[in-house]
């Protein structure tokens, strides 16, 4: 399985990713990303754009993650908490942008 991350210094792609979650695999990989809150949902500090491709393969956001989207910076129509996009090998090739105020 790989992803592709887009993020301040280009792209960056992830081979075999072994986190639970796709926060703790842009984590893990040492990528710029704050995740304050470890995997909670009570921040937007993973948030990330998934790729127009992948929306519609992704579980929908539940109404805590909804909500806390609303305090993200930027948000748009593709935004997620990167901590709520759980791996698995139907994401293979997943393509996600971290987004502006995810950075530490």
């Amino acid at each position: 399985m790989k992803i592709l991350i887009y993020d301040e210094g280009g792209l960056v792609q992830l081979n075999e990713p072994a986190s639970k979650t796709l926060m703790q695999a842009i984590r893990d990989a040492g990528l710029n990303i704050a995740a304050q809150c470890g995997g909670g949902a009570s921040c937007a500090t993973c948030h990330v754009y998934v790729d127009e491709a992948w929306c519609a393969k992704l579980k929908p956001a539940d109404e805590t993650e909804s909500a806390m989207l609303d305090f993200a910076e930027a948000r748009q129509e593709n935004s997620r908490l990167s901590c709520q996009i759980e791996l698995s090998e139907d994401l293979d090739g997943l393509t996600v942008t971290l987004a502006p105020g995810a950075a530490f």
